[in-house]
């Protein structure tokens, strides 16, 4: 495939792409320059999707309803099993 425009990929466009690239690093004999192309556009896919995890996390905030059935914002934070992976 050929290079995408980075900017205006969706995460799960990203996510595709670089699913794509590691098949293609891992799969196809490859030269060692073409290998260093392909691992640099997964780096910047994975800084992109990173990027947009950071910027999906700023977002979800929990609404929640203060002492006074104010409505207070607070931050969204996910737990993480140390045995899930």
């Amino acid at each position: 495939m050929a290079r995408v425009k980075k900017d205006g990929l969706t995460f799960e466009e990203a996510i595709k792409r670089l699913e794509e690239i590691v098949y293609e690093i891992e799969d196809k004999d490859l030269s060692l320059e073409d290998t260093i192309v392909k691992f640099k556009e997964g780096m910047e896919l994975a800084n992109l999707c990173n990027k947009k995890l950071d910027e999906a996390e700023r977002k979800i905030n929990v609404l929640l309803k203060g002492e006074k059935q104010e409505l207070v914002e607070d931050n969204f934070t996910v737990e993480v099993e140390n045995d899930a992976f």
